[in-house]
């Protein structure tokens, strides 16, 4: 697809540069295998967009349907589409009038569907050339510009994206191509240097395999500046005529990208842009059959994460605390922090009966203490909360029903298989009618039917999920919180 034509959307951070000779040639059968280094990765759910493209012979209205038809709840449009069969003439693009504007909004709204990405989309040389593209955006809530700007100073890109909060996708079409000027990663980080966070990456996996440049390697290179991706799996690396397939099923390597990604804490858009040219008239089943595969390998599929970004940031919101003490929030890493104690950090946006939580944790020293609370009955005013819910512990110097992953004064772990301190763990808590099940690390420690026993004097039908802040000895550290209603 050419430059007046595509899109995408969003992430920051900072850049690593690895050594081409980590670059496979074009004659590999495969873009990577690295299946090894990311195997116990759990993969975290991405939100999936669709990239108009895939519907270029279509009008947008039709490929509004077609992406409703998949599932798909975000949209990535691309100047030049024709609007609608009943609009003879008109197109999506940055130059629409207020009509047609309005007729985009109220399509998207009806199909429950969000724009969020624009592109691939050429500026003018001059500045109001430029602001006019970005202001199309913001008045259409569009998150993303995905561009391959054609002149040297891109000072102008940096003044509108801290003035807008757009942020700026810079694509790679294959190398060798007449219109692509950034297929290779470095070029993209030369680029961006020294400017807004906000301007990195567009991240397209299928055109670097096209120009014989291993997806995951350009990911880790571009770590903190992919701003927004273009998920493609093809039936064959370094050559230019490979063909898009659906994921999972090509040499792209899809699962350890998406680990990649997840390890990454990239919270932009995968933009599906399937082009394979004996498909135009009717992707969806290709498609169709690749989401099933996304779905398959997505460890927290249904969850609801309970830290969570606002603006690019990690933020307590939705969260209240009771009692001495606080917790710390890292705002680019999400990771909470004890401090003092004794108090309860507890999720106050809703309640759960039967879920799944899971989360990561470590403890600074062997004599770190903390808890998480399971259906804490009413909102914390005494500390009688302790009484009415189950604390699933965090102890390691301690033994049997006060030890880590115990349900606290009542069931004891099975087998101690925590880590030394300062290395993460895994917890993976289920509660379901009065089965309480814990696993620590992998490994199934606990299978209990809950009673009152110990300190708990009753069990709730439902109630809040609380983290502790014990002491000021030695903080616990809490991160990747996640909850699955069952």
């Amino acid at each position: 697809m050419k430059p007046a034509s595509r899109a995408a959307v969003s992430m920051l951070a900072t850049a690593v540069l690895l050594p081409a000779a980590l670059l496979p040639g074009p004659k590999e059968k495969a873009a990577c295998s690295c299946a090894g280094r990311y195997e116990n990765v759990r993969i975290k759910e991405f939100k999936i967009a669709m990239q108009c493209w895939t519907f270029h012979k279509f009008t947008f209205d039709e490929a509004v349907e077609k992406t409703k038809a998949l599932g798909i709840r975000y949209l990535e449009a691309y100047p030049g589409q024709p609007l609608s069969p009943s609009m003879p003439g008109a197109v999506f693009d940055h130059k629409m009038n207020a009509e047609q504007k309005d007729w985009v909004r109220k399509r998207l709204k009806d199909a429950g569907i969000r724009l969020v990405a624009y592109g691939v989309v050429s500026f003018g040389p001059t500045e109001p050339e430029a602001r006019e593209v970005f202001d199309f955006c913001r008045g259409m809530g569009i998150e993303v510009i995905n561009t391959e700007p054609a002149w040297e100073d891109w000072s102008v890109l940096d003044r509108l994206v801290k003035e807008t909060g757009i942020r700026v996708s810079i694509h790679n079409h294959p190398t060798g191509s007449n219109w692509s000027r950034f297929g290779l990663p470095e070029t993209v980080l030369e680029r961006v240097k020294g400017l807004d966070e906000r301007i990195g990456s567009g991240a397209d996996t299928g055109h670097w395999m096209r120009s014989g440049v291993n997806p995951l390697e350009a990911l880790r290179m571009l770590r903190g500046r992919i701003i927004h991706c273009h998920l493609k799996d093809l039936d064959a690396f370094g050559k230019k005529d490979a063909r898009d397939v659906p994921f999972g099923s090509g040499k792209a390597d899809i699962r350890s990208i998406l680990a990649e990604l997840t390890l990454q804490d990239y919270d932009g858009y995968l933009s599906i842009e399937h082009e394979n040219e004996a498909e135009l008239i009717n992707p969806s089943p290709s498609i169709a059959k690749g989401l099933r595969y996304i779905d398959g390998i997505t460890h927290f599929k249904g969850y609801l994460p309970l830290i969570k970004r606002w603006n690019g940031s990690y933020n307590l919101h939705g969260w209240n605390h009771y009692g001495p003490g606080y917790f710390l929030i890292d705002p680019k890493t999400g990771v909470l922090t004890t401090q003092d104690g004794m108090g309860l950090l507890w999720f106050s946006e809703k309640m759960f009966g039967d879920f799944t939580l899971e989360l990561d944790y470590k403890v600074s020293e062997v004599f770190s203490n903390s808890g998480i609370f399971l259906r804490v009955p009413e909102m914390p005013s005494s500390d009688d909360y302790i009484y009415k819910s189950f604390e699933i512990q965090i102890d390691d110097a301690s033994t049997g029903i006060h030890n880590t992953a115990a349900v606290y004064d009542a069931k004891a772990p099975s087998v101690r298989v925590f880590n030394a301190p300062r290395e993460w763990n895994h917890f993976k808590i289920t509660f379901q009618g009065k089965r309480i099940t814990v696993e620590l690390n992998g490994v199934r420690v606990v299978d209990w039917q809950a009673v009152p026993a110990g300190k708990i004097r009753s069990v709730a039908d439902r109630g809040y999920i609380g983290l502790q802040n014990h002491d000021s000895r030695a903080p616990v550290y809490f991160r990747n919180i996640y909850v699955k209603e069952l």
